[in-house]
């Protein structure tokens, strides 16, 4: 099938969705950190915080992101320069 999402075990009981904002790491992509968007077929899109380029990720690789990760995130969030700020 062209263009679909097939689930890789239809069988498998979804996992509980996490709260849009959620911060969950990719184990898939060297935990990865990112922001729990919703559901795409039978994938979850992440996005990195504060912002970029979304991402989709089986749910069997995505586990909660560790107070050390979320605190990272936030830190490299913060200090990203931002275009127009005088410092």
């Amino acid at each position: 099938m062209y263009g679909v999402n097939v689930c890789a075990n239809p069988e498998e009981p979804p996992p509980d969705l996490p709260a849009p904002g959620t911060l969950l790491a990719d184990t898939s992509r060297n935990n990865r950190v990112g922001e729990f968007r919703g559901v795409a077929g039978c994938y979850w899109s992440l996005r990195p915080v504060g912002g970029g380029r979304e991402w989709e990720t089986e749910p069997r690789h995505v586990r909660p992101a560790l107070p050390g990760e979320q605190l990272r995130s936030h830190t490299a969030r913060m200090n990203r320069p931002q275009s127009g700020e005088v410092r």
